[in-house]
């Protein structure tokens, strides 16, 4: 079922070689761009429209009533409401070891630099609802914005038809247990749009939503290629692609558990990436025969076979652990997990991946919902630069500059020098001007 990608006995570079989803968000870029100018021109009339041409419905307000919001929570199945509260209790403990302080570094006497980390004051939040709907991107997305300190907190998400073109119930719910009320339902690039632009043209004020100053969340190509169209006119966190596993296992690891975890994730989405890298021949074949035995038994057989006989999955074969690190580093997957003999020891030397799962009893699974690390991870090689969604992503760290006249005098010297080997005269003399009376510092 996966392909085979022999690594062994060379010393090619495995970043050309491994298998990666093709998506091109230029050319989605180019296709939503019109519906984006006409959101920022139009506002209301412009999304509605949008949200009847993709979504098959006219909802007479965009933004969720409040009763409705607090009706899904009373509604909600006694077991999911519990694993939710227990998903949203652990995302708080960890979130909350996240938060930075403020600090104070004396340059010199007289002379401080003070680095305040100040929260995002307006964050939109996208939940989709495709595929599959997501109550746990909820709780992953409010619990580090609100452990920030973000003022104003605003939740969009596709209408569905089986839920009176209201979002998910389930969604609305998990809004209600984190005390999020501002609820739109619109979801694709006219959501992210609306939340860049505002919805301020609406006839009688009921759907008016303010812009927002970022926008959070993992959606499809439309909304990921609507983020990066809108990047700097609002700050994004990344642009999500579809998702990946890799494990990296040896001849220690059940094959049972390994391709129950590669199944997990092409579950997500016929492009959805399960990759796994081993220097056991033993393994791979043990694994290709449990994929062989348990895809015929999940829900979504269709989707799964996809997704594991495409291009972006694959058993890449490597000579040894040492050279299996070297091959996830240069992958970079979204969820990495280490089924080896001292896991922890091979996971600690890992560098490159936006969460890792370690040892046998870690699956992603557990960090899709309770592990208590945020889900909002880099996919397509991104971790190799960026980070998860963190409380970090919500704050900005802003310098303030303290200085006495004395402590500037004794400084004034550099800084006229440096301004005038930039020739940036009037840099120096805003230094100078200050001890006119006393001669040129």
């Amino acid at each position: 079922m996966l392909t085979r990608i022999d690594l062994r006995g060379g010393e090619r570079d495995p970043r050309r070689l491994l298998p990666r989803a093709q998506l091109d968000v230029s050319v989605a870029v180019e296709r939503i761009r019109p519906l984006v100018e006409a959101v920022r021109e139009h506002g209301y009339p412009a999304i509605r429209e949008a949200s009847e041409r993709f979504d098959g419905i006219s909802p007479e307000h965009l933004r969720v009533p409040a009763d409705a919001i607090k009706e899904a929570e009373g509604t909600l199945d006694p077991q999911v409401r519990a694993a939710l509260l227990e998903s949203i209790t652990r995302a708080r403990k960890v979130h909350a070891d996240q938060r930075r302080t403020d600090h104070t570094t004396q340059v010199v006497p007289g002379g401080t630099v003070t680095e305040r980390w100040v929260p995002v004051d307006r964050v939109g939040l996208y939940v989709p609802g495709g595929l599959a709907m997501y109550p746990s991107t909820v709780v992953m997305n409010v619990v580090p914005a609100q452990a920030a300190g973000v003022r104003s907190l605003v939740v969009v998400s596709p209408p569905q038809q089986e839920n009176g073109g209201l979002p998910d119930q389930r969604v609305l719910a998990a809004c209600a247990l984190l005390g999020v009320d501002e609820v739109y339902a619109v979801g694709g690039a006219q959501a992210v749009a609306m939340l860049a632009y505002g919805s301020t043209v609406d006839p009688d004020g009921v759907d008016r939503c303010d812009p927002v100053d970022m926008i959070t969340g993992p959606g499809n190509i439309w909304v990921t290629a609507a983020k990066r169209l809108l990047r700097g006119v609002v700050g994004i966190d990344a642009e999500a692609g579809p998702t990946e596993i890799a494990i990296l296992a040896d001849d220690t690891a059940d094959p049972a558990h390994v391709a129950a975890d590669l199944i997990s994730q092409a579950e997500h989405d016929p492009l959805a990436a399960s990759v796994l890298v081993t220097p056991s021949v033993a393994l791979a074949d043990a694994v290709e025969r449990e994929l062989a035995r348990q895809v015929p038994a999940t829900r979504h057989v269709e989707r799964v076979t996809t997704a594991l006989t495409g291009e972006q999955s694959g058993i890449v074969l490597v000579d040894d652990l040492e050279a299996g690190l070297r091959v996830v580093d240069a992958y970079a997957a979204e969820h990495l997990e280490i089924q080896t003999v001292d896991a922890r020891d091979w996971a600690l030397r890992v560098r490159n991946a936006g969460a890792i799962f370690v040892g046998a009893w870690s699956p992603v699974s557990l960090g899709d919902y309770c592990a208590g690390s945020n889900h909002v991870l880099p996919t397509g090689g991104c971790a190799r630069h960026s980070s998860g969604l963190s409380v970090q992503s919500f704050l900005r760290g802003v310098h303030l500059v303290e200085y006495t006249q004395d402590a500037l005098r004794d400084v004034a010297p550099h800084v006229v020098t440096l301004a005038t080997v930039e020739d940036l005269p009037a840099h120096g003399q805003a230094v100078s001007v200050r001890f006119a009376g006393e001669g040129t510092p």
